[in-house]
């Protein structure tokens, strides 16, 4: 008896993990009554920051709201959506969307290797942004602390990940209206806009020494260059196992 109970149990548990793991339509992550651009729009109008909106493909917004199982009601999903990526502070900061030639990256695909298995499935936490310094911003979806839902900054200068205690909606003002230069004292080295205005969303700055380093704590005298972030954040989490921060 014990073992019949035990067996519907099992039966019932695999019902709910495939009802939550079936993926939606895009025509039912697609909300237009209440869009969430709306609301991001306004955001974006009266924001303090240098804001660029990269220019969307309908088909890639489509298919990366697809992926990513968001509806458009969200800030989210209303940027995967409607955006290519967004821009802030002369390119320093790099919001996903669904890819532009600025910004050759989707939020789902960006993720797949990484976070994400299989799409439609629940993951650890999601990249979410990144910055020219191989800085990344991560939602959590509760591989890094009990605090679901907020974002953390794996920060260059630590390979930490730092809870910023911020929703992705509170993240989304502190790129618009923050202090961005308060944050990111130290590590801005003379002429960066410029520098950062021509740097490909795909491409960050590798510097060396490195960031984490003593010796890397002075901006201005480290050489650097361009590289793939691919290859920037490949390298951090090899730096993390190297000095025994992933146990």
């Amino acid at each position: 008896m014990k073992q019949q109970i035990l067996f519907i149990l099992l039966i019932i548990v695999n019902l709910n993990v495939y009802s939550q793991d079936k993926m939606r339509k895009v025509e039912e992550l697609i909300n237009e009554t209440e869009p969430g651009w709306e609301l991001v729009s306004e955001w974006i109008s009266s924001a303090k920051n240098k804001i660029e909106i990269l220019k969307v493909d309908n088909e890639k917004a489509k298919e990366a709201l697809f992926k990513t199982q968001i509806t458009t009601r969200s800030p989210m999903g209303a940027i995967v959506y409607q955006t290519g990526g967004i821009l802030v502070d002369n390119g320093w900061i790099r919001i996903l969307g669904s890819g532009n030639e600025k910004l050759n990256r989707t939020l789902p695909d960006w993720n797949f290797g990484k976070t994400i298995t299989e799409f439609g499935k629940p993951t650890p936490f999601l990249l979410i942004a990144d910055d020219a310094i191989g800085g990344f911003f991560l939602l959590n979806g509760g591989g890094l602390g009990k605090d679901v839902g907020k974002i953390y900054y794996f920060a260059p200068d630590t390979l930490e990940f730092e809870p910023l205690d911020l929703s992705y909606s509170e993240f989304l003002d502190f790129c618009f209206n923050n202090d961005l230069e308060k944050f990111y004292k130290g590590f801005r080295w003379t002429n960066w806009k410029e520098d950062v205005e021509k740097l490909n969303g795909d491409k960050v700055y590798n510097f060396v020494p490195f960031l984490w380093t003593k010796e890397g704590k002075e901006i201005n005298k480290n050489s650097r260059k361009e590289v793939p972030i691919e290859e920037q954040y490949s390298l951090n989490m090899d730096f993390r196992k190297q000095l025994g921060i992933d146990k």
